[in-house]
């Protein structure tokens, strides 16, 4: 039998609807769950790719900075060794990919500059200051350097010459002519030098010579006792030249630069076979004339080729440098020499001694604008040759100079170099002293 319902009846079936409403909900179904899991899973997989894209820019930032590392090394080694550039500090900047690192210069650290990418040519050797002919530091790519210089040279041989016969060792019968022979000489030259590539150039060489020679002689036994004095002077074109070199390899701090180069001399001056020589019919065993030349010669007279190879080695805080090169001298047929008297005298063929040269130097920098170096030059030559054979009286000849120069850097585009020589054979000018001054276009 049904009771009928109460009014707690119906209250307690409310309450209990309720609460059955606001009993939690069952699970999700399997496949909502799997879905976050791949969305998380794809998340860690993109962090992941990207930490991997980090490393990689990380890598070649390393990459970037030790090559920048190199060029900055070498860049010291210019302001070291007295090239005048201040030295670089590397700060890369790695805060973000793919952004450039940055070279920062000492003397200007308020101006940081990009760098870009890191030098794909070959390092440059140090620039040390010159003192022998042939420079050691290529000009750059794309720039050209115009360089006066002015050398000044002064020798003074002794020379004795007895003309006569001999009974008994200690007795001449003749002439006893003694001579001291006094040359001063001024050359001034253009030089240009343009770099086609880093490691390439071409030089050209113009120079004018002005010779000056007194000759003090004094003939013993012809009853005077007053010295003659024979002067004579000459000035005009020199001997045009034209060089080419290309440095072999690439070096760096404690290794070796080698540069190689091969020059070529004309024979544009005026030489000793067209200059009036003072004889009155010739110049062989006659005492009449003095057998000199009227007019110095500007030129050799004869055409040369010139081939080395130049070396710097940078072991800081000095750099050793050196070359070695052999000149050849091109034959002259059928010469004549001109006599006072308009005469021609035939000489025949003629060629000059070919010449081995050596030479040795350090240089050390003072400062970013100065550095000295010093260092030896020698050279021999070989007897000259006249008509296949050695000429009369020629003898092989070793000419040996010690060199002290500096250099001193004015700014970017000049600097001043001056080199003091002095000669330690008889053969050998005595003093030398050249002035250089680079100007860089």
């Amino acid at each position: 039998m049904t009771r009928p319902l109460t009014l707690v009846s119906c209250l307690w079936l409310a309450t209990a609807g309720v609460v059955h409403a606001q009993e939690p909900s069952s699970p999700p179904p399997p496949s909502a769950s799997g879905d976050r899991l791949d969305a998380m899973q794809r998340e860690i997989n993109a962090q992941t790719r990207r930490l991997e894209e980090l490393r990689q820019a990380l890598a070649q930032q390393e990459q970037s900075v030790q090559q920048l590392q190199q060029a900055l090394n070498d860049e010291r080694l210019d302001a070291e060794r007295g090239a005048g550039a201040a030295p670089v500090a590397v700060v890369p900047a790695v805060g973000q990919q793919g952004s450039p690192a940055v070279v920062r210069n000492i003397a200007q650290q308020d101006k940081p500059q990009p760098v870009g990418q890191a030098p794909v040519e070959a390092s440059r050797p140090p620039e040390v200051a010159q003192i022998f002919d042939q420079p050691g530091v290529l000009t750059p790519k794309g720039k050209f350097i115009l360089e006066p210089s002015l050398q000044y040279g002064y020798s003074s041989n002794d020379r004795v010459a007895l003309v006569g016969f001999t009974i008994i060792p200690a007795l001449l019968i003749g002439l006893i002519d003694v001579r001291q022979v006094k040359t001063t000489s001024g050359i001034a030259t253009i030089t240009g030098r343009y770099g086609f590539t880093n490691r390439f150039e071409l030089e050209a060489k113009v120079p004018y010579v002005y010779l000056n020679g007194d000759t003090v002689s004094r003939e013993i036994f012809t009853g005077t006792a007053v010295d003659n004095v024979f002067t004579a002077d000459g000035h005009g074109l020199g001997d045009v030249e034209a060089t080419a070199r290309y440095q072999i390899n690439r070096g760096g701090p404690d290794k070796a630069f080698y540069i190689g180069w091969l020059r070529y001399k004309s024979r544009t001056g005026k030489d000793l076979f067209e200059v009036v020589t003072d004889c009155i019919t010739r110049c062989v065993a006659n005492t009449t004339g003095t057998g000199l030349p009227v007019e110095l010669p500007t030129g050799t007279g004869f055409e040369s080729m010139q081939t080395g190879v130049t070396w710097l080695y940078p072991s800081d805080p000095v750099v050793f440098f050196g070359s070695f090169s052999y000149l050849y001298n091109f034959e002259r047929d059928n010469v004549t020499r001109t006599l006072v008297d308009g005469v021609k005298e035939s000489i025949g063929d003629v060629k000059a001694g070919d010449i081995w040269g050596i030479n040795l130097g350090l240089g050390l920098a003072l400062n970013e604008k100065a550095s000295i170096s010093i260092g030896y030059d020698q050279s021999v030559i070989a007897p000259a040759e006249q008509n296949g054979q050695d000429a009369p009286g020629a003898v092989r000849l070793t000419l040996g100079t010690l060199l002290l120069g500096g250099t001193y850097r004015f700014n970017d585009k000049v600097s001043l170099n001056v080199a003091v020589g002095a000669g330690l054979t008889r053969d050998t000018p005595d003093l030398t002293l050249t002035a250089r001054v680079p100007i860089s276009f």
